[in-house]
């Protein structure tokens, strides 16, 4: 498992004292290194009432159609991280409006940040985890070969979402923990 750099003890998987679950201790000094959920932040971004979409270059999903998102660096905060995923895989420059929605996919130990966002002006271009990217009208996006659930989730949010009103983060929809098979388009 490894050794902890301060003692040099061995890092075991255990129930320390007073816990109720397994985690990452060292028998040296009793360290306890825990494991947290990652974050995942992105945006729903529009110019004109179209929404950006990127198709994935990278896996998992390549080839399916995504929002602009991706994990939070440390000591970043989510909105400059949503900006810059936004940079990096479209070329877009977005400007936040509101939080949108806060998913959760258990599975994973994962937590999605999506904000309602604008493009600051019209130039996108494929970053390099992009095949391509483009604007898309609710007709037009392609929702069987959506990546994951919670872009699904997202775009469904963001055109319930009151406009111009304060509201409160959407979260999962009702029993659904985002399951999906890779390679599969995500459900609609």
């Amino acid at each position: 498992m490894g050794r902890y750099p301060n003692s040099g003890g061995p890092i075991v998987r255990k129930v320390p004292e007073g816990d109720d679950r397994p985690r990452l201790v060292c028998d040296a000094c009793g360290f306890i290194r825990y494991e947290n959920p990652k974050i995942v932040v992105g945006s729903v971004a529009t110019w004109e009432g179209r929404i950006l979409l990127c198709r994935r270059a990278i896996e998992p999903q390549a080839g399916f159609w995504t929002l602009p998102a991706g994990f939070l660096e440390l000591h970043e905060d989510p909105e400059h991280g949503a900006r810059r995923e936004a940079e990096e895989e479209a070329g877009a420059d977005i400007v936040i409006d509101a939080l949108l929605a806060v998913y959760t996919i258990p599975r994973i130990s994962l937590v999605q940040l999506f904000y309602r966002a604008q493009l600051a002006r019209p130039e996108i271009a494929p970053g390099t985890e992009s095949l391509e990217v483009g604007l898309f009208g609710l007709e037009t996006i392609p929702w069987d070969n959506l990546a994951f659930p919670s872009v699904t989730w997202a775009l469904r949010h963001h055109a319930e979402a009151p406009h111009g009103r304060a509201f409160a983060p959407f979260t999962n929809p009702a029993g659904d923990i985002g399951n999906y098979r890779p390679g599969i388009p995500a459900r609609r």
